[in-house]
Order: structure tokens, then sequence, then C-alpha cells
């Protein structure tokens, strides 16, 4: 296996990298686990002291619940039963108090832990008028995308690594040149292959006419595109699951070795 960095942001939420000498089967569990078992942190439980809004207290909770929480991973766990939730290495306390006329936003949420805060705090929470309040104390815990999205900490997707042949001297190169997006021309008029992978329109390029433009894909090496939405940054996302994936493979073993 070979891995190489392709790009990624400022911010470091997304990056892309190609990976050789896999199958795709590999490629698609790292996928599932950085999607669904990539521990974030969620608010789960909210206890409701004062609500004068225009928004019923479930749905005050379930905006609370979609905001996002920066996570540290070192520093919390998660809980392995329910009478863990409540436990300091399994959750930090948050805590909202407002009073109208006045927009409330995500950050305006106080957390116990500095470390433990939410990523935009523009985010939306409710509308109060003159005389309305809003009081609460809720508890974020860690958790997984499994089990609600709240818990998904960002988008990941892979292509297969595609190769790409121009062919300026085909004979029908003028009959299908206006088929191709303009971006990949270069001031001469004849298609540029750079042009076509800085622009990312291979699939635009792709089965217009293979005699100008022929795309093949290598199946045994993946480009994978990891796209934080702020809890952690894309590289923490990929080393997590990668360790939730050995962890499983490890239990898979030992149960397997019981049936010999």
């Amino acid at each position: 296996m070979q891995i190489s960095l392709l790009e990624k942001n400022k911010d470091k939420t997304k990056v892309s990298f190609l990976v050789k000498g896999i199958h795709y089967s590999y490629a698609n569990a790292l996928r599932r686990i950085m999607i669904d078992k990539t521990p974030a942190m969620a608010i789960e439980n909210v206890e409701i002291r004062k609500n004068s809004s225009a928004l019923y207290d479930e749905m005050v909770a379930h905006r609370l619940g979609l905001v996002v929480l920066k996570t540290d991973l070192k520093s919390y766990k998660m809980p392995e039963t329910p009478e863990e939730i409540e436990s300091a290495k399994c959750s930090v306390k948050l805590t909202l108090k407002a009073k109208g006329p006045c927009t409330v936003y995500a950050g305006d949420i106080k957390s116990k832990d500095p470390e433990i805060v939410p990523i935009y705090p523009k985010t939306p929470i409710v509308k109060l008028i003159k005389g309305q309040e809003l009081e609460l104390e809720a508890l974020a815990v860690l958790g997984i995308g499994k089990d609600h999205v709240k818990w998904c900490p960002g988008l990941t997707w892979y292509v297969y690594e595609p190769t790409v042949t121009v062919n300026n001297n085909s004979s029908k190169f003028e009959e299908v040149k206006d088929k191709y997006p303009p971006q990949i021309f270069d001031k001469k008029g004849k298609i540029d292959k750079e042009l076509i992978n800085e622009q990312k329109l291979i699939d635009a390029c792709e089965g217009v006419c293979d005699d100008v433009i022929k795309v093949e894909h290598n199946q045994n090496n993946f480009i994978f595109t990891v796209e934080s939405f702020g809890q952690l940054s894309s590289k923490e996302m990929i080393l997590k699951a990668v360790d939730v994936f050995n962890d499983t493979l490890d239990i898979l073993q030992k149960e397997t070795a019981k049936l010999e």
C-alpha cells in the first residue's frame, strides 16, 4: 500500500489523497467507518428550564442537537453504559440563557470545557421577541454517526484513480471539440491534459469520444476525499477511522479463532 497527499485546504477540514494497491472492499469499509463509526461530540440531553419562545421544547432540543461542536478525542471517551453518559470522562455540560428581543445563536451557548464549543457560532437557534426567555442546561456526549447523524463528523468519498490520454491529432477532433468543456483548451485551441486534471473535469470529458480523450481507471488505486464538518480535522477523521478499523479486525480475528 502506498499513500500520497494530493490536496488540502488551509483550515484542515478537507483533504484528498491517493491510496495505491488496495481492494475496493477495504476502501469502502474505510469510507463507511469515517462516516458512521468515527466519534464526535454532540448535545444528547437537554433540560429546558424556561422557554416562552415560539418553538416547542422538543424543537429547541432538536436544533441544539445539530449544533456542530468541537471534539476532543483525547480527553473524552465513548460511554459504554447509560450510567456513564453523565460522567466527566464522557460528557460536558453546556448552558444557555437568553432574553428577548434577540436572536439566540450557537455562540450564546456556554461550555464547562473551553475545548468543546460550537464551531459555527452564528448558527441560529431561535428568535425571541420582547418578554420571551430561553434558559436550559444541556449535556454533550461522544457518539457515532451510525446512531444519529448529529454525530457524523463529515463526508467521505472515493473514485478510482483515472488515467487521461489526449489525442489532439485525431481525425474526429474538429467534429467533437464543441462537446468538451471550454476550460480544458489552451490558448492555441488544443486540449491540455493538465487543465482537465486541475479543473476536475474528468467526468465531463469521459465517454464523449475515446479517440480524442480516453479515460481509464485503475481499480487498485483510489483517490479519497475527506471533508470534515468541523468537529475533527480531516486528518483526525482518517487516523481515528484507521484505529477503529484495526480494532474491529482484531475482534473479528479473536472471534473466528474460537471456531477452530
